[in-house]
Formats: C-alpha cells, sequence, structure tokens
C-alpha cells in the first residue's frame, strides 16, 4: 500500500507542469528567505558575543606573540599564576591599567596602577575596587571605586589591550557586526534550509529513492559541524601561532577584524565541505557508483589528491601544519571504504533477494 502511495506522489510530482515547478520553486525561496531573515535578525542581538568566541584563537596567539615568556621564580619555589576564577572575597593587589580607561568624569592613562582589593558591592556581587585614592591627570579618583574587571564568565572573555585587533574606519565595526550576523544566521539555518530542498525534490523521488536522501542530509549536518568544530580547535590555533611568529618581532602587526573573519570562516567552511566525504560516499554507494573494493584500488590517486587539498587550503606553507590538514582526510577516506562496503553490500544484498 506504502508503494502504491509512494508511487502516485512520484507521477503526481512527474505530471506537474513547468509553471507549477516554479511556483513550488518560488516558495520554498520565499520559505528559505523568511527562515534566514529570521536567524539574522535573532543573531544581530548576539553578535557581539558570537564574534568574541569565533575570535577566541587568534586573540590567544596575538598575546602569546606579544608576550615574552619568563618562568615564574620564586622565594618558595611553589608560586604560580592564578587564574581569574579564583580569587576570593578579601584578596587584594596592585591594579595596572592596560588601556585607556573613563572612570567618572576623568580618563586613566594606560600603565596606571592602584591597589585594590576584592569585596562585594550593595548587590552582593564581588568586584575590585581600589582602596588607596588615585591621582590622575585632572583629578582625584577616591578609594572604594569598582575597577574595570568582572568575574562573570562571558567578561573574562573580553580580549586584553595585546589581544584586539583593529577596525580603520567608524563603521567597519557595524559593517562587521552585520557580517557576523549573516554567516551564522545561515550556519545556524541549513538544517531548516536543507529541510525546504528536501520538501521541493522528495515529491518527484520513488520510496527508495528518499529512503538515501533522509540519511544523507542527517549525516551531512553532523559532519559539516564536526569539520567546522575541527577547524576551529584543532587547526587553526597552531596556524595562527605560526603565522604570526613569521617575523620574529620585526614586525608591528595590525590584523584587521574583517580580514580575520573571513580567513577562519574561510577554514572552517573548507573543513566543514571536506568532512562531507562520507555523507557523499554513503549516497554513491547505495546507488552503485563506488564500491569499497574501487576505493582501495584508487588508494594512491586518492592519496595524492588529498595532499593537493591540504595544501592549497592549508593557510601556511609548512609541512606539519598541512599535515593536520591532511590527516583528517585521510582518516575521512578510511572511513568512506568502511561505509562503501557496509552499505554498499546491503544494496546488492536486498536487490538479490528481491530478483
Amino acid at each position: 500500500m506504502d508503494e502504491i502511495e509512494s508511487n502516485q506522489v512520484h507521477e503526481r510530482a512527474t505530471n506537474m507542469s513547468f509553471l507549477e515547478h516554479l511556483d513550488e520553486l518560488r516558495k520554498r525561496l520565499v520559505s528559505s528567505v523568511i527562515i534566514i531573515v529570521v536567524a539574522f535578525t535573532l543573531c544581530w542581538f548576539v553578535s557581539d558575543r558570537i564574534y568574541d568566541f569565533l575570535s577566541v584563537p587568534i586573540r590567544q596567539a596575538l598575546s602569546e606573540a606579544a608576550r615574552r615568556e619568563l618562568p615564574i621564580r620564586g622565594v618558595t619555589g611553589e608560586e604560580k599564576l592564578l587564574p581569574l576564577s579564583e580569587i576570593k572575597e578579601g584578596d587584594g593587589g596592585r591594579y595596572i591599567f592596560d588601556r585607556s580607561t573613563k572612570l567618572g568624569a576623568t580618563v586613566v592613562a594606560p600603565g596606571a596602577s592602584v591597589l585594590s582589593q576584592v569585596e562585594r558591592d550593595s548587590e552582593g556581587k564581588l568586584g575590585l575596587f581600589t582602596t588607596e585614592p588615585l591621582i590622575t591627570n585632572n583629578a582625584v579618583v577616591p578609594k572604594g571605586v569598582r575597577l574595570p574587571v568582572e568575574f562573570d564568565e562571558f567578561a573574562k572573555d573580553k580580549p586584553n589591550a595585546d589581544e584586539r585587533m583593529t577596525v580603520t574606519t567608524a563603521t567597519e565595526q557595524f559593517t562587521l557586526f552585520v557580517t557576523v550576523s549573516l554567516y551564522a544566521a545561515i550556519a545556524f539555518s541549513v538544517p531548516l534550509l536543507l529541510w525546504q530542498v528536501w520538501m521541493f525534490i522528495s515529491p518527484a523521488l520513488y520510496k527508495h529513492e528518499r529512503s538515501y536522501v533522509t540519511p544523507f542530509i542527517g549525516l551531512s549536518t553532523i559532519s559539516f559541524v564536526l569539520g567546522a568544530a575541527f577547524a576551529y580547535y584543532i587547526l587553526f590555533p597552531p596556524a595562527a601561532r605560526y603565522l604570526l611568529g613569521l617575523g620574529g618581532g620585526d614586525f608591528q602587526l595590525l590584523l584587521k577584524a574583517s580580514d580575520y573573519l573571513d580567513f577562519i570562516t574561510i577554514i572552517m567552511l573548507a573543513m566543514g565541505l571536506i568532512f562531507q566525504m562520507p555523507a557523499i560516499s554513503y549516497v554513491l554507494a547505495r546507488i552503485g557508483i563506488i564500491s569499497a573494493g574501487l576505493l582501495i584500488r584508487s588508494w594512491k590517486i586518492s592519496l595524492v589528491v588529498i595532499l593537493i587539498v591540504a595544501a592549497v587550503v592549508s593557510p601556511t606553507g609548512d609541512i606539519p601544519n598541512m599535515m593536520l590538514f591532511a590527516t583528517p582526510m585521510m582518516g575521512l577516506y578510511i572511513v568512506s571504504i568502511f561505509i562503501a562496503w557496509f552499505f554498499g553490500k546491503k544494496r546488492q544484498t536486498s536487490d538479490e533477494t528481491a530478483s
């Protein structure tokens, strides 16, 4: 009964006129645009947080490149740096302003310092407060003024002076957040956009053909997310450290925020597409275009292609970073062999049983 209904739906889809197909396509395109617009609006309100998340790898690399690393040598030999999260109420020390900071009506210059202590304010929240007056150029900052140090998780991720990137125009910051919102909206909308594509093509497919597409959409979405995460957490940090360390301190780097956004987006997009290899192998194996034997016999050619792609995609020219790109592709190729063997063999057995 299901097979008859599936064939009837298929016949109705194939009997649609050209204008009916265009009308259906228009509906799906309008729905896709609405999805992206809604996602863009939502992403706009958190675009600064999305950008902060994307900029974490380069900020860490910039911080490492700008600082001279020295071992901590103390009196007892047990001295160590404490993360901000371990500071307790009552702890104190000298706070150094790393940038021009406006406190009330006065501006404190970079490099100024003042004794401070961690205390709770009137609302019971932890904060860092001055314990002595601070004399500036045109005013005196009194004792008990809150300093710009926050103890919540999001504020601790804000960049320091040596971790910030540059913008060259007054409108570039706005354009940057618009771009971030658009990229994020498209990324978050991918499952719904794939669903719109599926709703457009599914009536023209037979039941057994639809059984191929549904797992492909799910596997493709998961693979893309894994590829983008692999690029963000594994590939980009060492590549950024390598690029920033090329000058050996002979150059002053002015890294534009928009250039960095385009750079990391391209890398994450490239790895997301590369991670589609198992999903594509699944579909090709199910329809009989490739097999596990064919992939095994073609491993030498595939290895050369993988190395070429890794050399093109890698942002650096050194072999270690290139191998960081090539290694996951080799692993994905092996996974594709197993997928082709399992699903191709299953399809062939089913066909033989049916005949």
